[in-house]
C-alpha cells in the first residue's frame, strides 16, 4: 500500500507543498520561504516528521485528537463500513443504521432535552446549520422578524461565511464583506486583558449584561439567538470568570432567545465532562459539535437539538437545508466507536479526577516564571499570558504576537507543539495524555518559556506598552 511519499527526502516535499498546496490560515509566500514542516505519522500523543524528530503534540491536532492517534479501533470500523455500505445519503426519506445509531447515542450523552440531531460535515458548517435552523424556527412559530444572532467579539466559529460572521475576528471579516446581514457582537468576558479595576466577578456580570443591553438595542422582538462558546478556544482559551454564565443564561431565558453553545472545541471530555456545557452550567437550546466527536480521525459535525426547536422544526413545512455528507455512514460508525472508547475506557473521568487536576496544578505554577502573568485552565485546555509587567497586567509595546510567535518557535524548537494565540499560549492535548507525559510537557514549556524570555531581553522587546 502507497504511504504517499513519505520515504521522499523533508525539501522535495516542502517543494511540493509550495508548488501546490494552499494551507488555511497561512502567509503562503511566508510559509513556502521557510517550508512547511512535514507530519507523517502519530501515535498516541507523539507526532513523528519527516526528519524524524518525535514531537509531543500539546494541541491534539487542531482541539480533536481526543483519544489520541493511531487508535487501531477506529481504523477497523471505518475499514468495515466502508466495505458494507461506503456511502448513503440521508435525503429523500432514507435513513441507515450509523446514522440512527450515533443519532441515538448523541441523544443520550447530551444534556436535558437535547435529544434530536442534524448531522454536519464540520463545526464550520454545523454553525451554519444553526444561523439557518434557529431563523427557521422563529419563522414557523410566526415570528419571521426575529432573525438577529448576537455571538462575542473574539470567539470563533469556524470560517465559512456564515460561522465567519457569526465568529468575532476582526481580521476575518476584513477579508470577505463580513460578517453577514443579522449578526451582531457584544464584548468577550476575558478579565486579564480587559477587566480594568473590576473584580473577576464584578467584570463576568458586566459583561454578560452587555447581552442585555444589546437585545434591548436591537429590540427584543427581533433577536433569535444567543451563540459562544462555553470556554473561548481559538480566542485563547478565555476562561470566563465564575459570574459569567449563570447571568447569561439568565438574560437568555428572560428575553425568550434560543442559547447556542459552541461546543466544537469543548465537547466530547475537554473540560473533564462529556460537554463543556456541562462543566459551566450552560442550559443550551443547541449544541455545536464536531472535532472530538471522531477525534478528528474523520470529517463529522452535528448539531445536537433540543426536543423544543426540533418539534418545531420537525412540525412545519420542509426544512430546505442539508449537506451531501450530513450522517455520512463510515463517518458515523467511527464517531460512535470514538465514544464507545472515550466511554469504555473512562478517558473523561481519569481526565476530570486524574490527569486533568495533574496538569492544573503543574500549569498554574507557570505563573512563577517572569513572563507569565496569568495560567488558566479548565480540564485539558489552557492558556497563559504572556506580559512585561505581571502587577499591571501590561501587553508589550510590540505588535500583538510578536512575543507569543517567538515562545511558539521555541516550543517547536524543543519538539513541544503549543500554540500561540496574540501573547497568550494555549495548549489542548490529547485526552489520553499520561502524568508522566504531563511532567514532560511541562519541562519542555518552562524551557521554551526560559528561552523566550533571554530573545525578548535581548532583543529589548520586554517593554510595556
Amino acid at each position: 500500500m502507497a504511504m504517499y511519499d513519505n520515504h521522499r527526502p523533508t525539501a522535495e516535499l516542502q517543494a511540493l507543498d509550495a508548488a501546490h498546496h494552499l494551507h488555511p490560515f497561512t502567509d503562503g509566500d511566508a510559509l513556502n520561504r521557510k517550508g512547511a514542516r512535514i507530519i507523517t505519522r502519530a501515535k498516541g500523543v507523539w507526532l513523528t516528521d519527516s526528519d524524524g524528530h518525535q514531537i509531543l503534540d500539546g494541541m491534539a491536532g487542531l482541539w480533536c485528537v481526543n483519544v489520541g492517534y493511531g487508535r487501531e479501533e477506529l481504523a477497523r470500523v471505518a475499514s468495515e463500513q466502508m466495505l458494507q455500505l461506503p456511502f448513503y445519503n440521508t435525503f429523500f426519506q432514507t435513513s441507515h443504521p450509523p446514522a440512527i445509531a450515533l443519532a441515538a447515542k448523541l441523544a443520550q450523552l447530551a444534556p436535558g432535552d437535547l435529544d434530536h440531531v442534524f448531522f454536519n460535515g464540520s463545526g464550520s458548517d454545523g454553525n451554519d446549520t444553526n444561523i439557518r435552523m434557529v431563523r427557521r424556527y422563529w419563522q414557523a412559530l410566526g415570528q419571521p422578524e426575529r432573525s438577529v444572532i448576537i455571538s462575542r467579539w473574539n470567539g470563533y466559529h469556524g470560517s465559512t461565511m456564515g460561522a465567519a460572521s457569526l465568529g468575532g475576528m476582526k481580521g476575518m471579516h476584513e477579508q470577505g464583506g463580513l460578517p453577514i446581514p443579522g449578526i451582531a457582537h457584544i464584548d468577550q468576558p476575558d478579565w486579564w486583558s480587559e477587566g480594568g479595576e473590576m473584580s473577576p466577578e464584578e467584570f463576568g456580570l458586566a459583561r454578560a449584561r452587555l447581552l442585555a443591553d444589546k437585545i434591548e438595542e436591537i429590540g427584543p422582538s427581533k433577536v433569535a439567538a444567543f451563540i459562544a462558546e462555553p470556554i473561548q478556544g481559538a480566542g485563547g482559551v478565555i476562561i470566563p470568570p465564575e459570574t459569567y454564565w449563570p447571568e447569561i443564561q439568565r438574560i437568555c431565558d428572560a428575553y425568550g432567545i434560543l442559547l447556542i453553545a459552541d461546543e466544537v472545541i469543548t465537547g466530547f471530555g475537554r473540560t473533564g465532562n462529556w460537554f463543556g456545557s456541562q462543566t459551566l452550567g450552560i442550559r443550551p437550546d443547541i449544541m455545536t459539535t464536531a472535532k472530538g466527536l471522531t477525534s478528528g480521525y474523520v470529517p463529522m459535525g452535528a448539531s445536537i437539538v433540543s426536543r423544543k426547536v426540533a418539534e418545531v422544526i420537525n412540525g412545519s413545512d420542509e426544512f430546505a437545508h442539508g449537506y451531501t455528507y450530513s450522517g455520512h455512514p463510515v463517518a458515523a460508525a467511527v464517531a460512535l466507536e470514538n465514544l464507545r472508547i472515550l466511554e469504555e475506557e473512562h478517558i473523561i473521568t481519569r481526565v476530570r479526577e486524574v490527569t486533568g487536576p495533574y496538569l492544573k496544578a503543574a500549569w498554574e505554577q507557570l505563573t512563577e516564571h517572569p513572563l507569565v502573568g496569568e495560567a488558566r485552565i479548565t480540564g485539558m485546555m489552557g492558556s497563559i499570558a504572556l506580559t512585561p509587567h505581571k502587577a499591571s497586567r501590561a501587553k508589550f509595546a510590540a505588535k500583538a504576537g510578536t512575543v507569543g510567535l517567538i515562545c511558539r518557535e521555541r516550543c517547536f524548537a524543543n519538539n513541544l507543539v503549543m500554540r500561540h494565540v496574540g501573547d497568550r499560549m494555549i495548549i489542548s492535548p490529547p485526552l489520553v495524555i499520561t502524568e508522566e507525559e504531563i511532567s514532560l510537557l511541562m519541562t519542555r514549556a518552562r524551557l521554551a518559556l526560559d528561552q523566550t524570555l533571554d530573545i525578548v531581553r535581548a532583543e529589548g522587546l520586554l517593554v510595556a506598552a
